[in-house]
């Protein structure tokens, strides 16, 4: 059982593990009469054959209050597709697949590349960016939540509670981001949330000087957590970053648009572990090296519209003043793994928190050198502004994808 504080200009929704889950999905399935309940898996096909999706989709078939299931596919062919859509069918909810790699949906991206309007980059920001414009279009929903496909230790109370504060109409939320401790197979995980956003977060408080979007950010407990929930009334101006900076700039987004009032935060999960990425230190392209730089990126465009300047001398000695911090925490964690029986190996620690430290100056030297960069993928309803007709004809092509498909296996 975790605490019951309310430190933070986030409202924090906790597990005091005392409502059931029986009790909270017959809440779900009458909320569903109010507020109609949509979901939203980014995927990669390989994830399929994977540990954790197979037990996601036994878990989430068990439930009756969700009314519809938006499945993004990445990096699938024609076959991969069938095999797929197999493999969801054994959902009990009525689904739909974006065959992302599709001759349709492949036509209309490279419509809305023409014209500067997609996502630049493959990932789960395309991805979901395409999944939040297909749920718009269908117009259906009204709470919309969302999850990754990696989660090996997922069940289904996961999904009550990050549905729960949006779906209760007599809640007014309009956001709602999940936490959990990370902790599985005897030690601490989430080494960029510990080791690089919390301690760059109060670095930059250090030498910046606090302000309501550092004080904002800070006040989420897990800000890297891939689950979120939210109104459908937020998706027609929501931006979202292409990068790995996907779930620090969504959170940026609601700091600019709502009252923290309208966002909270939920305790998802007592235990959370999903797939780990590499270090990569060698390569400042792939894994938590590039999360790192990207996440950065997106702290210093935010503050940067706030009117503080990023130059050398800033970013050395914000840079100093997150090693110092970074260092110290450390040894904060050190102590409290020894304390609770885990594993806490100092050395590959440290190597993080040096690799962060370098990848800040990193990331500071690329806003520096590309001022013309767009950092998000514009809003749909900047989109649907440009190609009226876009919203419906995304909606077409997903369908007429489902329904080929449908066809053909039944003949």
């Amino acid at each position: 059982m975790g605490d019951f504080a309310q430190n933070s200009p986030i409202p924090t929704l906790h597990n005091f593990n005392t409502k059931s889950l029986e009790e909270m999905e017959a809440d779900l399935k009458l909320f569903s009469g109010y507020r109609p309940m949509e979901l939203i898996l980014p995927s990669l096909f390989s994830e399929l054959s994977g540990e954790a999706l197979p037990k996601i989709v036994q878990e989430i078939s068990q439930v009756n209050y969700l009314n519809h299931i938006v499945i993004g596919l990445d990096k699938a062919n024609r076959a991969e597709f069938e095999q797929a859509y197999h493999f969801f069918k054994q959902m009990r909810q009525p689904f739909s697949i974006l065959w992302n790699d599709g001759p349709r949906l492949r036509a209309i991206h490279d419509e809305l590349h023409a014209k500067n309007l997609a996502p630049t980059e493959l990932g789960k920001g395309r991805n979901v960016w395409y999944c939040i414009g297909y749920v718009n279009a269908r117009a259906k929903a009204e709470a919309v939540g969302l999850h990754d496909c990696d989660i090996t230790t997922y069940d289904r109370n996961l999904l009550a509670r990050l549905f729960y504060p949006i779906a209760n109409p007599n809640f007014h939320f309009e956001f709602c981001k999940g936490f959990y401790a990370r902790v599985a197979n005897g030690k601490m995980n989430g080494r960029v949330s510990r080791l690089l956003v919390t301690p760059l977060l109060l670095a930059m408080e250090q030498v910046l000087g606090g302000n309501d979007y550092l004080n904002f950010m800070k006040g989420f407990r897990y800000p890297l957590a891939g689950e979120f929930s939210f109104r459908k009334t937020l998706i027609p101006e929501l931006r979202i970053p292409s990068d790995w900076g996907l779930e620090v700039g969504i959170l940026s987004e609601m700091q600019r648009s709502q009252a923290t009032s309208r966002i909270c935060q939920i305790d998802l999960a007592d235990t959370y572990d999903h797939k780990h990425q590499d270090l990569s230190i060698d390569d400042a392209s792939k894994g938590l090296s590039r999360m790192s730089s990207d996440i950065t990126k997106v702290l210093i465009r935010k503050l940067a519209t706030q009117g503080h300047c990023f130059g050398a001398e800033t970013l050395r000695t914000i840079k100093a003043s997150y090693y110092r911090i970074a260092l110290d925490m450390a040894g904060f964690y050190q102590k409290d793994a020894e304390l609770n029986g885990l594993e806490y190996d100092i050395d590959k620690e440290e190597r993080a928190i040096e690799l962060f430290a370098e990848n800040i100056m990193r990331a500071g030297d690329a806003f520096s050198y590309a001022p013309m960069e767009t950092p998000f993928i514009p809003s749909w309803s900047r989109v649907l502004s440009a190609v009226p007709d876009i919203g419906y004809r995304l909606r077409k092509a997903v369908e007429e994808d489902n329904k080929e498909l449908e066809f053909s296996l039944a003949s």
